[in-house]
Protein backbone atom coordinates (compact mmCIF):
# COMPACT_ATOMS: atom_id res chain seq x y z
CA UNK A 1 0.00 0.00 0.00
CA UNK A 2 1.27 3.53 -0.53
CA UNK A 3 2.36 5.05 2.33
CA UNK A 4 0.74 8.40 3.08
CA UNK A 5 3.75 10.15 2.74
CA UNK A 6 4.04 9.49 -0.63
CA UNK A 7 0.10 10.06 -1.64
CA UNK A 8 0.29 13.57 -0.08
CA UNK A 9 3.65 14.40 -1.88
CA UNK A 10 1.91 13.45 -4.96
CA UNK A 11 -1.13 15.52 -4.16
CA UNK A 12 1.24 18.31 -3.51
CA UNK A 13 2.71 18.29 -7.00
CA UNK A 14 -0.03 18.25 -9.05
CA UNK A 15 -2.88 20.19 -6.87
CA UNK A 16 -3.12 24.13 -7.32
CA UNK A 17 -1.49 26.21 -4.74
CA UNK A 18 -3.45 29.23 -3.59
CA UNK A 19 -0.63 31.32 -4.53
CA UNK A 20 2.00 31.54 -7.42
CA UNK A 21 4.65 33.76 -8.22
CA UNK A 22 5.06 36.33 -11.01
CA UNK A 23 7.95 37.41 -13.31
CA UNK A 24 9.06 39.69 -10.94
CA UNK A 25 8.60 37.20 -8.10
CA UNK A 26 5.99 38.36 -6.40
CA UNK A 27 3.00 36.06 -4.71
CA UNK A 28 -0.15 36.45 -6.23
CA UNK A 29 -3.65 34.17 -5.68
CA UNK A 30 -4.92 32.05 -8.05
CA UNK A 31 -8.33 33.05 -9.01
CA UNK A 32 -10.95 30.87 -7.03
CA UNK A 33 -15.01 30.77 -7.11
CA UNK A 34 -16.99 32.87 -10.31
CA UNK A 35 -13.24 34.00 -11.21
CA UNK A 36 -12.50 30.66 -12.38
CA UNK A 37 -13.98 30.42 -16.15
CA UNK A 38 -16.08 27.25 -17.04
CA UNK A 39 -15.33 27.41 -20.52
CA UNK A 40 -11.74 27.78 -22.59
CA UNK A 41 -11.88 28.37 -26.41
CA UNK A 42 -9.06 28.03 -27.89
CA UNK A 43 -8.48 29.49 -31.85
CA UNK A 44 -5.84 28.06 -33.98
CA UNK A 45 -6.37 30.00 -37.55
CA UNK A 46 -3.64 28.16 -40.21
CA UNK A 47 -1.48 30.79 -41.45
CA UNK A 48 -2.76 33.79 -39.47
CA UNK A 49 -0.14 36.40 -39.56
CA UNK A 50 0.09 39.13 -37.29
CA UNK A 51 0.01 41.78 -39.29
CA UNK A 52 -3.21 40.96 -40.44
CA UNK A 53 -5.31 41.47 -37.24
CA UNK A 54 -3.52 45.37 -37.68
CA UNK A 55 -3.86 46.15 -41.55
CA UNK A 56 -7.22 44.64 -41.40
CA UNK A 57 -8.54 45.85 -38.54
CA UNK A 58 -10.51 48.79 -39.74
CA UNK A 59 -13.35 46.97 -41.78
CA UNK A 60 -13.44 44.25 -38.62
CA UNK A 61 -16.94 44.23 -37.33
CA UNK A 62 -17.36 40.18 -36.22
CA UNK A 63 -15.39 38.42 -33.76
CA UNK A 64 -11.48 39.54 -34.92
CA UNK A 65 -12.31 42.61 -33.90
CA UNK A 66 -13.99 41.95 -30.79
CA UNK A 67 -10.90 40.25 -29.35
CA UNK A 68 -8.49 42.38 -30.88
CA UNK A 69 -10.25 45.43 -29.24
CA UNK A 70 -11.62 44.14 -26.63
CA UNK A 71 -8.95 41.34 -25.48
CA UNK A 72 -5.47 41.44 -24.54
CA UNK A 73 -3.37 41.45 -28.34
CA UNK A 74 0.44 40.80 -27.99
CA UNK A 75 1.73 42.18 -31.38
CA UNK A 76 4.85 41.28 -30.88
CA UNK A 77 4.65 37.14 -30.36
CA UNK A 78 6.70 34.30 -31.55
CA UNK A 79 6.45 30.45 -32.04
CA UNK A 80 10.72 30.54 -31.84
CA UNK A 81 11.30 27.19 -33.18
CA UNK A 82 12.08 25.89 -36.67
CA UNK A 83 9.99 23.63 -38.75
CA UNK A 84 6.92 26.07 -38.80
CA UNK A 85 4.45 23.87 -40.21
CA UNK A 86 0.98 22.98 -38.57
CA UNK A 87 1.31 19.67 -37.29
CA UNK A 88 4.43 20.95 -34.57
CA UNK A 89 2.24 24.50 -34.36
CA UNK A 90 -0.83 22.52 -33.04
CA UNK A 91 0.86 20.72 -30.82
CA UNK A 92 2.43 23.97 -28.91
CA UNK A 93 -0.28 26.25 -28.14
CA UNK A 94 -2.54 24.18 -25.74
CA UNK A 95 0.92 22.19 -24.31
CA UNK A 96 3.29 25.33 -23.69
CA UNK A 97 5.81 23.39 -25.07
CA UNK A 98 7.84 23.39 -28.14
CA UNK A 99 8.51 20.77 -30.54
CA UNK A 100 11.64 19.48 -28.31
CA UNK A 101 9.56 18.67 -25.90
CA UNK A 102 6.16 17.02 -27.64
CA UNK A 103 8.15 15.42 -30.45
CA UNK A 104 6.07 16.63 -32.94
CA UNK A 105 8.40 17.89 -35.14
CA UNK A 106 6.77 18.09 -38.84
CA UNK A 107 3.87 17.59 -40.77
CA UNK A 108 4.78 13.89 -42.36
CA UNK A 109 5.71 12.76 -38.34
CA UNK A 110 2.86 14.15 -37.29
CA UNK A 111 -0.42 12.01 -36.34
CA UNK A 112 -0.13 9.37 -38.98
CA UNK A 113 -0.80 6.51 -37.79
CA UNK A 114 -1.60 3.00 -39.48
CA UNK A 115 -3.21 1.35 -35.94
CA UNK A 116 -5.95 4.10 -36.11
CA UNK A 117 -8.26 4.22 -38.95
CA UNK A 118 -10.61 6.74 -39.77
CA UNK A 119 -14.25 6.23 -39.45
CA UNK A 120 -16.09 5.58 -42.57
CA UNK A 121 -12.28 5.58 -45.15
CA UNK A 122 -9.82 2.50 -45.98
CA UNK A 123 -7.46 5.09 -46.53
CA UNK A 124 -6.86 7.17 -44.07
CA UNK A 125 -5.12 6.80 -40.70
CA UNK A 126 -4.63 8.99 -37.16
CA UNK A 127 -3.76 9.65 -34.27
CA UNK A 128 -1.52 11.67 -31.70
CA UNK A 129 0.80 8.51 -30.51
CA UNK A 130 3.72 10.33 -31.45
CA UNK A 131 2.74 13.09 -28.99
CA UNK A 132 4.74 13.47 -25.56
CA UNK A 133 3.46 14.76 -22.51
CA UNK A 134 0.08 16.25 -21.48
CA UNK A 135 -1.65 19.67 -22.17
CA UNK A 136 -4.40 21.59 -20.60
CA UNK A 137 -7.01 19.28 -20.72
CA UNK A 138 -5.53 16.71 -18.66
CA UNK A 139 -4.49 19.56 -15.90
CA UNK A 140 -7.49 20.38 -15.73
CA UNK A 141 -8.70 16.50 -15.74
CA UNK A 142 -6.49 15.87 -12.88
CA UNK A 143 -7.95 19.03 -10.97
CA UNK A 144 -11.54 17.72 -11.51
CA UNK A 145 -12.39 14.89 -13.47
CA UNK A 146 -15.79 16.29 -14.94
CA UNK A 147 -13.74 18.49 -17.20
CA UNK A 148 -14.77 17.66 -20.77
CA UNK A 149 -12.98 18.79 -24.06
CA UNK A 150 -14.14 19.21 -27.90
CA UNK A 151 -11.74 19.76 -30.52
CA UNK A 152 -12.70 20.50 -34.48
CA UNK A 153 -10.72 20.92 -37.21
CA UNK A 154 -10.87 20.83 -41.45
CA UNK A 155 -7.25 18.26 -40.98
CA UNK A 156 -6.80 15.54 -38.71
CA UNK A 157 -3.46 17.32 -37.11
CA UNK A 158 -5.18 20.34 -36.81
CA UNK A 159 -7.94 18.61 -34.30
CA UNK A 160 -5.77 15.78 -32.78
CA UNK A 161 -2.96 17.76 -31.44
CA UNK A 162 -4.54 20.18 -29.55
CA UNK A 163 -5.76 17.67 -27.22
CA UNK A 164 -2.29 15.66 -26.70
CA UNK A 165 -2.59 11.89 -26.52
CA UNK A 166 -6.10 12.85 -24.51
CA UNK A 167 -9.57 10.91 -25.32
CA UNK A 168 -11.61 13.48 -25.62
CA UNK A 169 -14.15 14.53 -28.89
CA UNK A 170 -11.95 15.42 -31.46
CA UNK A 171 -13.33 15.29 -34.97
CA UNK A 172 -11.89 16.45 -38.68
CA UNK A 173 -13.27 16.88 -42.48
CA UNK A 174 -13.13 13.74 -45.03
CA UNK A 175 -13.13 15.84 -47.93
CA UNK A 176 -14.13 12.56 -49.88
CA UNK A 177 -17.20 11.80 -48.27
CA UNK A 178 -18.06 15.30 -47.53
CA UNK A 179 -18.36 14.77 -43.96
CA UNK A 180 -16.63 15.20 -40.36
CA UNK A 181 -15.56 12.04 -38.59
CA UNK A 182 -12.80 10.79 -36.03
CA UNK A 183 -10.61 7.98 -36.14
CA UNK A 184 -10.67 4.84 -33.70
CA UNK A 185 -8.30 6.09 -31.19
CA UNK A 186 -11.19 8.24 -29.93
CA UNK A 187 -14.07 6.09 -31.03
CA UNK A 188 -15.95 3.00 -33.10
CA UNK A 189 -18.78 5.34 -34.17
CA UNK A 190 -19.50 8.62 -34.57
CA UNK A 191 -22.10 10.37 -31.90
CA UNK A 192 -25.37 10.56 -33.13
CA UNK A 193 -25.57 14.83 -32.92
CA UNK A 194 -22.45 14.11 -35.98
CA UNK A 195 -24.47 11.59 -37.73
CA UNK A 196 -27.62 13.87 -37.80
CA UNK A 197 -25.05 17.01 -38.75
CA UNK A 198 -23.32 14.87 -41.52
CA UNK A 199 -27.30 13.68 -42.73
CA UNK A 200 -27.43 17.10 -43.43
CA UNK A 201 -24.90 17.11 -46.23
CA UNK A 202 -24.83 20.95 -46.18
CA UNK A 203 -21.62 21.26 -48.07
CA UNK A 204 -23.30 19.59 -51.40
CA UNK A 205 -25.41 22.55 -51.24
CA UNK A 206 -22.58 25.00 -52.23
CA UNK A 207 -22.12 22.89 -55.84
CA UNK A 208 -22.07 25.46 -58.62
CA UNK A 209 -21.82 28.78 -56.22
CA UNK A 210 -18.73 31.05 -56.42
CA UNK A 211 -16.46 32.70 -53.70
CA UNK A 212 -17.05 36.29 -54.48
CA UNK A 213 -15.93 39.90 -52.99
CA UNK A 214 -17.67 40.71 -49.29
CA UNK A 215 -17.28 43.84 -49.79
CA UNK A 216 -16.86 46.00 -53.07
CA UNK A 217 -14.10 46.44 -55.22
CA UNK A 218 -12.89 49.69 -53.53
CA UNK A 219 -12.51 48.27 -50.04
CA UNK A 220 -9.21 45.76 -51.25
CA UNK A 221 -5.95 47.72 -52.03
CA UNK A 222 -4.60 44.63 -53.48
CA UNK A 223 -4.01 44.28 -57.20
CA UNK A 224 -6.82 41.16 -58.31
CA UNK A 225 -4.35 40.44 -61.53
CA UNK A 226 -1.14 39.05 -60.32
CA UNK A 227 0.00 35.84 -62.34
CA UNK A 228 2.24 34.79 -59.82
CA UNK A 229 -0.79 33.20 -57.83
CA UNK A 230 -2.35 30.18 -58.54
CA UNK A 231 0.51 29.23 -60.82
CA UNK A 232 -1.32 31.37 -63.02
CA UNK A 233 -4.44 30.26 -63.39
CA UNK A 234 -7.68 31.21 -61.63
CA UNK A 235 -6.68 34.41 -59.67
CA UNK A 236 -9.43 36.56 -60.26
CA UNK A 237 -12.83 36.89 -58.57
CA UNK A 238 -14.84 34.99 -58.71
CA UNK A 239 -14.02 31.75 -58.19
CA UNK A 240 -16.74 29.57 -58.84
CA UNK A 241 -17.06 26.38 -57.09
CA UNK A 242 -17.84 23.20 -59.67
CA UNK A 243 -21.56 22.34 -60.61
CA UNK A 244 -20.58 18.61 -59.70
CA UNK A 245 -21.25 17.88 -56.27
CA UNK A 246 -18.41 15.76 -55.26
CA UNK A 247 -16.12 17.98 -57.06
CA UNK A 248 -17.49 20.95 -55.63
CA UNK A 249 -17.21 19.38 -51.76
CA UNK A 250 -13.24 18.38 -52.37
CA UNK A 251 -13.20 22.19 -53.43
CA UNK A 252 -14.70 23.66 -50.26
CA UNK A 253 -11.61 23.49 -48.45
CA UNK A 254 -10.14 26.42 -50.15
CA UNK A 255 -12.82 28.48 -49.82
CA UNK A 256 -14.35 30.89 -46.84
CA UNK A 257 -17.24 28.46 -46.05
CA UNK A 258 -15.26 25.55 -44.27
CA UNK A 259 -14.60 27.62 -41.57
CA UNK A 260 -18.20 28.57 -41.62
CA UNK A 261 -18.69 24.69 -41.15
CA UNK A 262 -16.17 23.63 -38.82
CA UNK A 263 -17.96 26.72 -36.78
CA UNK A 264 -20.59 25.01 -36.92
CA UNK A 265 -19.95 21.79 -35.99
CA UNK A 266 -18.35 23.36 -32.68
CA UNK A 267 -21.02 24.87 -31.46
CA UNK A 268 -23.58 22.03 -32.01
CA UNK A 269 -20.77 19.58 -30.47
CA UNK A 270 -20.24 22.12 -27.09
CA UNK A 271 -24.63 22.41 -27.17
CA UNK A 272 -24.86 18.76 -27.30
CA UNK A 273 -21.87 18.14 -25.04
CA UNK A 274 -23.18 20.38 -22.83
CA UNK A 275 -19.52 22.00 -22.20
CA UNK A 276 -19.18 24.99 -20.09
CA UNK A 277 -22.45 24.54 -18.54
CA UNK A 278 -21.06 23.35 -15.23
CA UNK A 279 -19.06 24.48 -12.02
CA UNK A 280 -15.64 22.88 -13.60
CA UNK A 281 -13.87 23.99 -16.74
CA UNK A 282 -14.36 22.41 -20.11
CA UNK A 283 -12.63 23.41 -23.47
CA UNK A 284 -13.43 24.44 -26.91
CA UNK A 285 -10.25 23.90 -29.42
CA UNK A 286 -11.03 24.97 -33.45
CA UNK A 287 -9.03 25.34 -35.81
CA UNK A 288 -10.04 27.49 -38.91
CA UNK A 289 -7.70 25.94 -41.65
CA UNK A 290 -9.02 28.03 -45.12
CA UNK A 291 -6.69 31.13 -44.19
CA UNK A 292 -3.77 28.28 -44.71
CA UNK A 293 -5.65 26.76 -48.01
CA UNK A 294 -5.71 30.32 -49.39
CA UNK A 295 -2.35 31.64 -48.90
CA UNK A 296 -0.98 28.65 -49.65
CA UNK A 297 -2.82 29.02 -53.38
CA UNK A 298 -3.02 32.50 -53.78
CA UNK A 299 0.07 34.18 -51.17
CA UNK A 300 0.46 36.57 -48.10
CA UNK A 301 -0.52 39.72 -49.81
CA UNK A 302 -3.30 38.55 -52.38
CA UNK A 303 -6.59 40.12 -52.43
CA UNK A 304 -7.79 36.71 -51.58
CA UNK A 305 -5.82 36.60 -48.51
CA UNK A 306 -7.80 40.01 -47.74
CA UNK A 307 -11.23 38.90 -48.35
CA UNK A 308 -11.00 35.58 -46.18
CA UNK A 309 -9.66 37.62 -43.38
CA UNK A 310 -12.57 39.84 -43.17
CA UNK A 311 -14.87 36.81 -43.80
CA UNK A 312 -13.42 34.74 -40.90
CA UNK A 313 -13.64 37.81 -38.92
CA UNK A 314 -17.57 37.90 -39.53
CA UNK A 315 -17.51 33.71 -39.42
CA UNK A 316 -16.24 33.97 -35.82
CA UNK A 317 -18.61 37.19 -34.79
CA UNK A 318 -21.91 34.73 -35.51
CA UNK A 319 -19.90 31.98 -33.86
CA UNK A 320 -19.00 34.37 -30.62
CA UNK A 321 -23.16 35.68 -30.76
CA UNK A 322 -24.07 31.66 -30.88
CA UNK A 323 -21.92 31.27 -27.86
CA UNK A 324 -23.00 33.87 -25.71
CA UNK A 325 -26.59 33.01 -26.03
CA UNK A 326 -26.17 29.88 -24.65
CA UNK A 327 -23.09 30.35 -22.18
CA UNK A 328 -22.29 33.50 -19.70
CA UNK A 329 -19.66 35.31 -21.56
CA UNK A 330 -18.56 36.28 -18.30
CA UNK A 331 -17.46 32.86 -17.59
CA UNK A 332 -15.71 32.30 -20.93
CA UNK A 333 -11.93 32.83 -21.55
CA UNK A 334 -11.12 32.86 -25.53
CA UNK A 335 -7.38 32.63 -26.92
CA UNK A 336 -6.73 32.94 -30.65
CA UNK A 337 -3.26 32.62 -32.34
CA UNK A 338 -2.10 30.89 -35.26
CA UNK A 339 0.36 27.85 -36.21
CA UNK A 340 2.79 29.37 -38.32
CA UNK A 341 3.03 32.77 -40.87
CA UNK A 342 3.72 32.28 -44.53
CA UNK A 343 6.74 33.66 -47.15
CA UNK A 344 5.89 36.06 -49.77
CA UNK A 345 5.46 34.20 -52.65
CA UNK A 346 9.09 33.51 -54.44
CA UNK A 347 8.96 34.99 -57.86
CA UNK A 348 6.97 37.92 -56.60
CA UNK A 349 9.36 38.50 -54.29
CA UNK A 350 12.02 38.32 -56.69
CA UNK A 351 9.82 40.84 -59.18
CA UNK A 352 9.42 43.44 -56.74
CA UNK A 353 12.08 43.42 -54.66
CA UNK A 354 15.08 42.26 -57.11
CA UNK A 355 16.71 40.07 -54.49
CA UNK A 356 16.67 36.42 -55.84
CA UNK A 357 14.21 34.01 -53.92
CA UNK A 358 14.64 30.45 -54.88
CA UNK A 359 12.37 27.29 -54.61
CA UNK A 360 14.59 24.81 -52.76
CA UNK A 361 14.04 20.89 -53.69
CA UNK A 362 16.79 18.57 -52.24
CA UNK A 363 14.83 15.43 -53.15
CA UNK A 364 17.22 14.17 -56.04
CA UNK A 365 20.24 14.58 -53.93
CA UNK A 366 19.23 12.83 -51.15
CA UNK A 367 17.66 9.85 -53.53
CA UNK A 368 21.28 10.01 -54.95
CA UNK A 369 23.13 9.13 -51.71
CA UNK A 370 20.12 6.69 -50.63
CA UNK A 371 20.72 4.87 -53.68
CA UNK A 372 24.66 5.29 -53.18
CA UNK A 373 23.80 3.36 -49.60
CA UNK A 374 21.60 0.78 -50.93
CA UNK A 375 24.49 -0.11 -53.73
CA UNK A 376 26.94 -0.28 -50.14
CA UNK A 377 25.13 -2.99 -48.98
CA UNK A 378 23.22 0.02 -46.32
CA UNK A 379 19.15 0.24 -45.97
CA UNK A 380 18.93 3.48 -47.91
CA UNK A 381 16.14 4.57 -45.05
CA UNK A 382 18.83 4.82 -42.62
CA UNK A 383 20.15 8.26 -44.24
CA UNK A 384 16.87 10.05 -44.86
CA UNK A 385 16.43 13.97 -45.41
CA UNK A 386 12.93 15.50 -45.14
CA UNK A 387 11.32 18.64 -44.10
CA UNK A 388 14.79 20.40 -43.58
CA UNK A 389 16.50 17.71 -41.64
CA UNK A 390 18.34 14.93 -42.06
CA UNK A 391 17.21 11.74 -40.18
CA UNK A 392 20.68 9.15 -39.41
CA UNK A 393 20.22 6.01 -38.20
CA UNK A 394 24.32 5.81 -37.09
CA UNK A 395 24.60 2.55 -35.87
CA UNK A 396 23.01 0.88 -38.51
CA UNK A 397 24.78 2.44 -40.81
CA UNK A 398 27.96 1.82 -38.79
CA UNK A 399 27.73 -2.12 -39.13
CA UNK A 400 27.52 -1.76 -42.81
CA UNK A 401 30.31 -0.62 -42.82
CA UNK A 402 29.64 3.09 -43.76
CA UNK A 403 31.94 5.76 -42.56
CA UNK A 404 28.85 7.79 -41.11
CA UNK A 405 30.87 10.97 -40.74
CA UNK A 406 32.43 11.57 -44.27
CA UNK A 407 28.94 10.53 -45.55
CA UNK A 408 27.29 13.28 -43.65
CA UNK A 409 30.38 15.72 -44.57
CA UNK A 410 29.92 15.04 -48.75
CA UNK A 411 26.14 15.65 -48.22
CA UNK A 412 26.65 19.30 -46.17
CA UNK A 413 29.32 20.34 -48.97
CA UNK A 414 27.08 19.18 -51.70
CA UNK A 415 23.91 20.98 -50.15
CA UNK A 416 25.90 24.25 -48.99
CA UNK A 417 26.81 25.16 -52.56
CA UNK A 418 23.15 24.94 -53.38
CA UNK A 419 21.30 28.41 -54.98
CA UNK A 420 18.80 29.27 -51.65
CA UNK A 421 20.87 27.27 -49.23
CA UNK A 422 22.07 29.63 -46.11
CA UNK A 423 23.44 26.98 -43.84
CA UNK A 424 24.03 23.01 -43.13
CA UNK A 425 24.57 22.64 -39.52
CA UNK A 426 25.05 20.07 -37.34
CA UNK A 427 22.71 19.79 -34.62
CA UNK A 428 25.32 18.71 -32.11
CA UNK A 429 27.08 21.90 -33.24
CA UNK A 430 24.31 24.69 -32.11
CA UNK A 431 24.04 24.24 -28.39
CA UNK A 432 27.07 26.95 -28.44
CA UNK A 433 25.93 29.72 -30.29
CA UNK A 434 22.20 29.87 -29.47
CA UNK A 435 22.01 32.19 -27.36
CA UNK A 436 23.09 34.74 -29.72
CA UNK A 437 22.19 33.25 -32.83
CA UNK A 438 17.92 32.94 -33.01
CA UNK A 439 18.10 30.49 -36.26
CA UNK A 440 19.99 27.70 -33.79
CA UNK A 441 17.47 28.79 -30.94
CA UNK A 442 15.00 28.44 -33.15
CA UNK A 443 16.48 25.15 -34.30
CA UNK A 444 17.10 23.76 -30.78
CA UNK A 445 13.75 24.44 -29.70
CA UNK A 446 12.42 22.02 -32.79
CA UNK A 447 14.58 18.74 -32.67
CA UNK A 448 13.95 16.29 -29.37
CA UNK A 449 17.55 15.64 -28.71
CA UNK A 450 16.82 11.80 -28.26
CA UNK A 451 15.75 11.79 -31.96
CA UNK A 452 18.09 10.53 -34.86
CA UNK A 453 18.21 14.19 -36.62
CA UNK A 454 22.18 14.81 -37.18
CA UNK A 455 22.20 17.72 -39.62
CA UNK A 456 19.57 20.71 -40.57
CA UNK A 457 19.43 23.02 -43.38
CA UNK A 458 18.37 26.94 -43.42
CA UNK A 459 17.36 28.51 -46.73
CA UNK A 460 18.39 31.97 -47.24
CA UNK A 461 15.56 34.52 -46.21
CA UNK A 462 12.19 34.28 -48.61
CA UNK A 463 13.72 31.32 -50.35
CA UNK A 464 11.53 28.48 -49.73
CA UNK A 465 11.27 24.69 -49.55
CA UNK A 466 9.52 22.80 -52.93
CA UNK A 467 7.16 23.71 -55.44
CA UNK A 468 3.77 22.51 -54.18
CA UNK A 469 2.47 25.99 -53.82
CA UNK A 470 2.67 29.34 -54.18
CA UNK A 471 2.83 30.49 -51.22
CA UNK A 472 5.01 28.32 -48.56
CA UNK A 473 5.88 28.45 -45.18
CA UNK A 474 8.66 26.65 -42.74
CA UNK A 475 11.40 28.67 -41.94
CA UNK A 476 12.75 29.93 -38.89
CA UNK A 477 12.56 33.89 -40.12
CA UNK A 478 10.13 36.00 -38.16
CA UNK A 479 7.64 35.98 -41.12
CA UNK A 480 6.66 32.40 -40.20
CA UNK A 481 7.62 32.91 -36.55
CA UNK A 482 5.51 35.56 -35.94
CA UNK A 483 2.16 35.26 -34.76
CA UNK A 484 -0.98 36.39 -33.08
CA UNK A 485 -1.48 35.83 -29.24
CA UNK A 486 -4.68 37.10 -28.25
CA UNK A 487 -7.17 36.42 -24.94
CA UNK A 488 -9.65 37.56 -23.97
CA UNK A 489 -12.23 37.71 -20.98
CA UNK A 490 -13.34 39.01 -17.39
CA UNK A 491 -9.94 38.49 -16.22
CA UNK A 492 -8.01 39.98 -19.02
CA UNK A 493 -6.99 43.55 -19.23
CA UNK A 494 -7.66 44.63 -22.75
CA UNK A 495 -4.73 47.15 -24.87
CA UNK A 496 -1.71 46.18 -27.09
CA UNK A 497 1.16 44.25 -25.90
CA UNK A 498 4.31 45.28 -27.47
CA UNK A 499 6.24 43.24 -25.41
CA UNK A 500 7.89 39.98 -26.63
CA UNK A 501 5.72 36.95 -25.97
CA UNK A 502 5.28 33.10 -27.07
CA UNK A 503 3.10 30.92 -28.10
CA UNK A 504 4.35 28.39 -25.40
CA UNK A 505 2.83 31.64 -23.05
CA UNK A 506 -1.03 30.28 -23.76
CA UNK A 507 -0.92 27.37 -22.30
CA UNK A 508 0.50 28.07 -18.69
CA UNK A 509 -1.40 31.70 -19.29
CA UNK A 510 -4.80 29.40 -19.33
CA UNK A 511 -3.64 27.34 -16.32
CA UNK A 512 -3.43 30.01 -14.52
CA UNK A 513 -6.82 31.52 -15.25
CA UNK A 514 -8.42 28.43 -14.54
CA UNK A 515 -6.63 27.30 -11.40
CA UNK A 516 -4.76 24.79 -12.41
CA UNK A 517 -1.06 23.64 -11.91
CA UNK A 518 0.50 22.15 -15.21
CA UNK A 519 1.51 18.80 -14.57
CA UNK A 520 4.14 19.11 -17.52
CA UNK A 521 7.45 21.28 -17.58
CA UNK A 522 6.55 23.72 -19.90
CA UNK A 523 8.37 26.23 -21.69
CA UNK A 524 6.18 29.16 -21.77
CA UNK A 525 5.72 31.55 -18.60
CA UNK A 526 2.25 33.37 -17.26
CA UNK A 527 1.53 36.47 -19.29
CA UNK A 528 0.90 38.83 -15.57
CA UNK A 529 0.79 42.12 -17.92
CA UNK A 530 -2.34 41.30 -19.48
CA UNK A 531 -4.26 40.00 -16.12
CA UNK A 532 -6.38 41.37 -14.15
Amino acid sequence: MRSLFATLLCFALIAPSAAQKTAKGATRPMPSGKDVPTLVVFITVDQLREDYLVKYAPQFTGGLGRLVRGGAFFTNAMLDYENTETAPGHATGMSGRFPRSTGIVSNSRGVYDPQAPVIGSTTMFASPFRFRGGTLIDWLRIKDARSQALSVSRKDRGAILPMGRAHQNVYWWDPASGRFTTSRYYADTLPSWLVAYNARRIPATYAGTAWRLLLPDSAYAEADSIVYENFGSDFLFPHALPADTAAAVRALTDTPVMDELTLQVALNGLKQLNLGAGTWTDVVAVSLSTTDAVGHRYGPDSREVHDQILRLDRALGAFFDSLFAVRDSTRIVIALTADHGVAPIPELYTATTHHAAQRVDLASVAKRYQKALASAGADPEDFVFEEAMLWVQRASLHRAGINVDSLERAFAAEVRALPGVARVDRLADLAKDSTKDPIARRWLHAVPPDYPIEMVVTLQPYSVWGTYAPGIHGSPYDYDNRVPVVIWGAPVKAGRYALPSLVVDLAPTLAWLTATVPTDKVDGSVLWSALK
